[in-house]
């Protein structure tokens, strides 16, 4: 059987792109896509070492912002990005320190999180 000839993949350019900040009380994860929003690089606080209660501290998110947004600049050379910040943990202001420490321009600062508009029935009050 002749095996196939494998064409080295071009290297693909994203000057601008954008990152995206899901903050949990919990943990905290960061993506970097590409303006169509198809990913590039990813960190969570999860990944970068942190278990427990510490994945959901500003730290954590610093140290996993830092991962995704180093690996886009050296693999992609971002420099400019559109912040989506999404959920309401400790992560949401320290993703956004990083990337002015890391040279990145940031465009615009974008918050998505979910509000609820009536939604579903509360749980009920706790008896004390």
């Amino acid at each position: 059987m002749a095996e196939a000839i494998k064409k080295k993949k071009a290297k693909r350019t994203v000057s601008a792109g954008q990152v995206h900040v899901l903050a949990t009380f919990n943990n905290t994860i960061i993506t970097v896509t590409d303006a169509q929003g198809g990913a590039l690089a990813a960190a969570s606080a999860g990944g970068c070492g942190f278990r427990g209660s510490k994945k959901g501290t500003a730290y954590a998110a610093q140290v996993a912002a830092e991962k995704a947004i180093n690996t886009a600049k050296q693999q992609y050379g971002l420099t400019k990005a559109d912040v989506v910040i999404k959920g309401i943990g400790l992560g949401r202001d320290a993703a956004v320190r990083v990337l002015a420490s890391a040279n990145v321009a940031v465009d615009s600062i974008k918050d998505v999180t979910g509000v609820p508009h009536g939604g579903c029935r509360p749980k009920k009050a706790r008896r004390v």
